[in-house]
């Protein structure tokens, strides 16, 4: 059997740390449920799962550097040679024979082997049955997914402008069928990620949740980084002679002074209007003016003009 360190691809003097992360990598990858066309994948992933078995175990780690135990996990004990690598030829007939003796002191030699498969196997004990070699590995139980962190959830959520200036919260569907009300962040912007600690597929410990934040575009108003800005229809009049205009924001329509001699070159600016910045208050909304004219034109203004251009 390989060595357990070369399995993981790690050194001899790797830390628990490392260990760990270079299984759950490996594992990960190699996990028959990710390679199901892939035959390999699933003996490599056992092989994975037993060399953590020793080296993710402080104990077992150390019994392995000292020799006392092999790369299968085995110990390397004199006295039970007949449990070593020859077990199943002329081992098991000695096996017996250490059996019967320790009954006729006593003791069961079911009991005696079970004891001893147990101590092969890093001292957990085999299920009914084990002693007699029934089912694949003795009968133990499959740890392949012991320690295996839990798949992460990537989902995205569409917010809305008044979304970010309201309550900060967001409801989120997750595909594994949750639906969270998730806080969203001061300064929140299109392309940033929450991650939801724990919400993710079942594993040891759960995967996460993963939400990337989507601003929805709005009708009225275009997102220039914390700032807003609005196109305001105006007539003619209001645009030479000056008057008061409702202007929208994202908490309800307010009034705008509307300078007379307008001409649509320069915006108009409502301080804190705009979005959320963090730490530091909110954006301006910029409000630009679009001067307009009736559809069906305005047949008094077209006779001034008339006039005024015959002088």
């Amino acid at each position: 059997m390989r060595d357990p360190y070369d399995m993981l691809g790690v050194s001899r003097s790797a830390s628990e740390a490392d260990i760990k992360k270079s299984f759950r990598r490996l594992a990960k990858k190699y996990h028959p449920d990710q390679n199901q066309n892939d035959p390999k994948a699933k003996d490599a992933f056992a092989e994975i799962n037993a060399a953590y078995e020793i080296l993710g175990d402080k104990a077992k780690r150390a019994q392995f550097d000292r020799g006392e135990i092999g790369a299968d996990g085995k110990p390397r004990m004199s006295g039970f040679e007949g449990f070593g690598a020859d077990f199943g030829n002329q081992g098991f007939a000695g096996g017996r024979a250490r059996g019967r003796a320790h009954a006729g002191a006593g003791g069961d030699p079911d009991d005696f082997i079970s004891e001893i498969l147990g101590q092969a196997f890093g001292g957990r004990r085999a299920r009914p049955g084990a002693a007699a070699g029934a089912g694949r590995g003795f009968g133990f139980e499959s740890h392949a997914t012991a320690g295996l962190r839990g798949d992460d959830l990537q989902v995205t959520a569409e917010i809305t402008l008044e979304d970010l200036v309201g309550q900060g919260k967001v409801r989120v569907a997750l595909p594994n069928g949750k639906t969270l009300d998730v806080q969203l962040p001061e300064g929140a912007a299109s392309g940033q990620q929450i991650r939801l600690k724990g919400q993710g597929q079942p594993g040891t410990p759960p995967g996460d949740a993963i939400v990337t934040l989507q601003i929805r575009p709005h009708a009225q108003f275009r997102v220039e980084g914390n700032d807003l800005r609005h196109d305001l229809g105006v007539s003619l009049e209001d645009a030479v002679l000056g008057a008061r205009v409702r202007v929208p924001t994202l908490e309800g329509a307010v009034d705008l002074t509307l300078p007379a001699g307008t001409t649509g070159a320069k915006a108009l600016r409502l301080k804190g209007k705009g979005l959320p910045i963090k730490g530091s208050g909110r954006g301006d909304l910029y409000v630009q003016p679009r001067i307009t004219l009736p559809e069906a034109g305005d047949t008094e203004l077209e006779a001034f003009l008339r006039m005024r251009k015959r002088r």
